[in-house]
């Protein structure tokens, strides 16, 4: 069983992969002490992420909401404006949700099997 909490909120994610090529992108291309966002600029549902890991998913698994996982202060949509970023070093982010997702997965099943082994 997976206890969530809010499966509507809405979350900018971007791969570890695209932000550490953004980081050197700014070293390169951004001017000193300015801010500067990164992110994809799309929101995503946190229902749309557990679908995705559910479908790649080898056992069946029950969802259940957890009332205490639920915070009504909650922001229900969270998304970058990298618009200044972008203009500035013409980043894009290339690595799609659900790459980043299977790679993770992937990732922590061979650590699994590592300790099985």
């Amino acid at each position: 069983m997976v206890k969530v909490g809010n499966l509507d909120a809405q979350r900018d994610f971007t791969d570890v992969r695209d932000v550490v090529r953004a980081y050197h992108l700014a070293l390169l291309r951004c001017v000193p002490g300015e801010v500067y966002n990164l992110g994809s600029g799309q929101a995503v549902p946190i229902r749309r992420v557990l679908d995705l890991l559910l479908a790649q998913s080898r056992i069946p698994l029950r969802i259940e909401t957890e009332t205490v996982r639920l915070r009504p202060w909650d922001t229900a949509v969270s998304v970058c404006d990298a618009t200044k970023f972008r203009c500035q070093t013409f980043w894009q982010p290339e690595i799609p949700l659900e790459q980043t997702l299977s790679d993770t997965l992937d990732y922590w099943r061979q650590q699994i099997n590592r300790v099985k082994s």
